[in-house]
Formats: C-alpha cells, structure tokens, sequence
C-alpha cells in the first residue's frame, strides 16, 4: 500500500468521523423547553420557569436552607443511638459518617453556619466519634454517643437556638 493511499484513507476515515460526531450532536431545530411536545407544565414545572436565573431561584427554593439537612441529622442521629443501643456497630458507623457528610452540604448552603460546624463538630469531634466507634464495645460506644450529644448541644447554643436542646431527641442516653 502506497502512502498516498494511506493517507488518503486516513483523511476519509477523520471526515467519516467528524460528520459523525456533528450528527450525534445535532439535536435538529434548537426548541425551547416549553416548546416541546414531550412536556407537561404540570410536571415539568422547572422547565417551563422564563430564565434560567428563575430556574435557579427555583431550585435554591425548593433546597431551602440549613434546616433539611439538620432534618435529616436528627433521624440519623435517632438511627444512630438505636444502632448503637442494639450493638449493631456497622450500621452506627454508617449513619455517624452520613451525619458528616449532610452537616458538610448543610454548611455549604449556609455559609455563616461553617465556624460552628467546624469548630464543634467537623474539625475534631466527627473523627473521634468515628475512632471510638471502630473499637466496637459498649463503652466506647457509650463514650461516642455521648460526645455527639454534647457537640449537638454545644452547637445549637452557639449559633442561638438553645431552644433545640429542649427536645426528646436529645435527651436520649445511651445506657
């Protein structure tokens, strides 16, 4: 085979594969989202919002602020007292983690929450929590437990809503 030759289909096959690629890209005449036929303005209500600033607004609506995430802190911290009240250790090490990750989303959301998430709960607490639970005995999750009640506590009175503490949730004890 000649190097023209080669070349040749070289230089075809780069064709071939660039009308390819802008067909696979092409999604025919550009349509509005509402424009579609496809939709529902009863479903697809973020669609048919006139801007994407106001599907934005939207959205940020819709994820609200600090309070989902300690939401759901506090039924993981429920699930996490009643892993460790049942020895199953696993399962609290597995809710302790996902209560860093939401406090960590939780903060990005609201950004003058971060000094006392970190100061009480982030920077120290969450992995000596953690390190206490991989001993897996009844002492140790006891002293865990009771260390993540504390920060709780310690938190909510930093950021001035002392009013959380005064609820059954935490005044739940590990015997």
């Amino acid at each position: 085979m000649n190097r023209t030759f080669a070349f040749r289909i070289v230089v075809a096959l780069f064709a071939l594969i660039g009308a390819i690629t802008v067909a696979a890209c092409s999604n025919g005449p550009s349509q509005s989202p509402i424009e579609s036929k496809d939709l529902n303005p009863n479903k697809d209500w973020l669609l048919f919002a006139e801007s994407d600033a106001e599907r934005y607004r939207l959205i940020q609506t819709q994820l609200r602020g600090f309070d989902q995430p300690m939401w759901e802190v506090g039924e993981r911290y429920r699930m996490f007292h009643e892993a460790l009240q049942n020895e199953n250790y696993p399962l609290a090490k597995y809710h302790w983690s996902k209560i860093g990750t939401t406090i960590r989303n939780g903060v990005a959301k609201r950004p003058p929450r971060v000094n006392n998430a970190n100061l009480f709960f982030l920077d120290s607490l969450h992995g000596e929590v953690a390190d206490l639970l991989e001993v897996e005995t009844s002492e140790t999750a006891k002293e865990a437990f009771d260390l993540a009640r504390s920060a709780c506590v310690s938190c909510h009175h930093a950021e001035g809503v002392e009013w959380m503490n005064q609820q059954s949730l935490l005044q739940l004890k590990l015997e």
